[in-house]
């Protein structure tokens, strides 16, 4: 793969890269260029070993406001004058979305680089060294508007598994809630149902509470919304004076702000957290702390450790990154960090098509006795405790109903490959939302759907 930065490019960013190869051979043979990258780039075995290999759902696939057809998205922009070189972009992300969609694997649209910048890093898109989407009504409207074409879109063919707002919002960024809530509205006129991924702008207890408020039962029909943090060891003095033990440990007890915020859409609403990026590298002050353990081992413990807390804790995590300049990437690349046991998918993807079948099989011949069982156990344990009291019990065994239908649903799935249900707070809102109850025995479908997943999953033994 050759690189998308010719020798003696001015800086690290998009614009330099753009910029760099029109200096050098034009408007149209940078377009060309570029096309000819952007076709390639993931072949018909990449996307086999995703599937195959490393067990992929869903990725997390980073674009620019200027990969979106029409002057309207460049123009008063850095990219004004290279527009040209981008028209032929958003076909290439759909087309890719399409062939990855055929795979069983989806796509989470992550706007990486905003009008004026999210951040002030070059994976904004320019190294201007400032975050001035934040402070600027021209670069937010934009933004908006960007969500808006996405989202139009996506609901008319490239289907897409969400969309992400903004790439690592700088911490305490000027109105950055006021600007998610300019865009949730946005594209929750076009398309209430697709997810919206925010960023926590480094903050994510905060975060994670005003997505609460987002997701709650009563409110109008609206978008979603997923709360994207980050996690890496490689930056901070704090960081460096670890050793890849401390490290570890710690990766271990992440997300533990979601204690306590879980379990109960009805009365707290709803709170989903992805790992939108993560990595197995540490600073080679770190690696020299690590006494006589080979790195090789260290490492290994490193990306297991984050495997097993993210499946446990996050809705999804996403590794950084997939394709690079200097593949397979050591302790930066996901194909290097899967292929040597570092990153590991779930256990119930690892299962064959034999073993799979056979959990259906019994998932399925249990399904009525569990039901009982579990109704029986209900009405049980509440005339114990408030003998006197009258319950809407119906609304329970029709929320199991829901949650294990939803659940053999995920797992046999299309081309069955043993999935499960990732983000379960947002599908228990998803089906409390559906059911039209509100108030009074909500509660009750609730915790049907909550019991009815649970017992699909003890069924299969997964």
């Amino acid at each position: 793969m050759s690189s998308r930065f010719p020798e003696g490019a001015e800086g690290s960013s998009e614009l330099a890269a753009v910029r760099a190869w029109v200096d050098k051979i034009g408007i149209a043979g940078t377009k060309q260029k570029f096309e000819h990258h952007w076709a390639n780039i993931v072949t018909d075995n990449a996307i086999g070993w995703l599937k195959n290999v490393a067990k992929c759902t869903t990725i997390r696939l980073p674009i620019g406001y200027y990969d979106l057809p029409g002057p309207v998205f460049t123009q008063g922009t850095p990219f004004e004058p290279f527009a040209e070189v981008y028209t032929g972009a958003w076909n290439s992300i759909r087309s890719l979305i399409q062939r990855l969609r055929a795979h069983s694997i989806g796509v989470l649209i992550d706007l990486h680089a905003l009008p004026g910048g999210g951040n002030a890093q070059e994976h904004s898109g320019t190294n201007s060294g400032r975050a001035e989407l934040w402070c600027n009504s021209m670069n937010r409207a934009l933004g908006v508007r960007c969500c808006q074409f996405i989202a139009h879109d996506t609901r008319a063919g490239a289907e897409i598994a969400g969309l992400q707002l903004v790439n690592e919002a700088e911490w305490k960024c000027e109105r950055m809630y006021e600007w998610y809530d300019e865009c949730i509205a946005a594209v929750s006129a076009i398309d209430p149902s697709l997810p919206i991924v925010i960023s926590d702008g480094w903050n994510l207890t905060e975060a994670i509470d005003w997505s609460l408020q987002k997701n709650s039962i009563y409110a109008h029909p609206q978008c979603p919304v997923i709360v994207d943090t980050h996690y890496y060891w490689a930056f901070t003095k704090e960081d460096k004076a670890k050793t890849p033990q401390q490290i570890i440990q710690e990766a271990g007890t992440k997300l533990g702000q979601l204690d306590g915020k879980e379990g109960s859409v009805n009365d707290r609403g709803a709170v989903q957290v992805i790992v939108g990026e993560y990595s197995c590298v540490m600073t080679e002050d770190s690696w020299a702390r690590g006494g006589d353990v080979p790195k090789e081992e260290l490492v290994r413990q490193f990306g297991q450790a984050q495997s097993h807390r993210y499946q446990q804790r996050a809705g999804g995590s996403f590794f950084w990154t997939w394709k690079m300049d200097w593949m397979p990437g050591g302790e930066w690349g996901f194909k290097a960090k899967t292929e040597d046991g570092s990153i590991i998918p779930p256990n119930y993807l690892n299962l064959s098509a034999d073993d799979r079948h056979k959990m259906i099989e019994k998932a399925r011949q249990e399904r009525n006795g569990r039901m009982h069982e579990a109704v029986q156990q209900h009405v049980s344990y509440w005339r114990g405790v408030d003998p006197d009291g009258q319950y809407e019990h119906e609304k329970y065994e029709q929320g199991w109903q829901v949650g294990y239908q939803d659940a053999s649903a995920f797992f046999e799935g299309r081309q069955t490959r043993g999935d499960r249900i990732g983000m379960l707070e947002l599908w228990v809102l998803k089906r409390v939302r559906e059911s039209g109850y509100r108030g009074g025995f909500t509660w009750l479908f609730e915790q049907g759907v909550r019991k009815g997943i649970q017992d699909y999953s003890a069924a299969i033994g997964a």
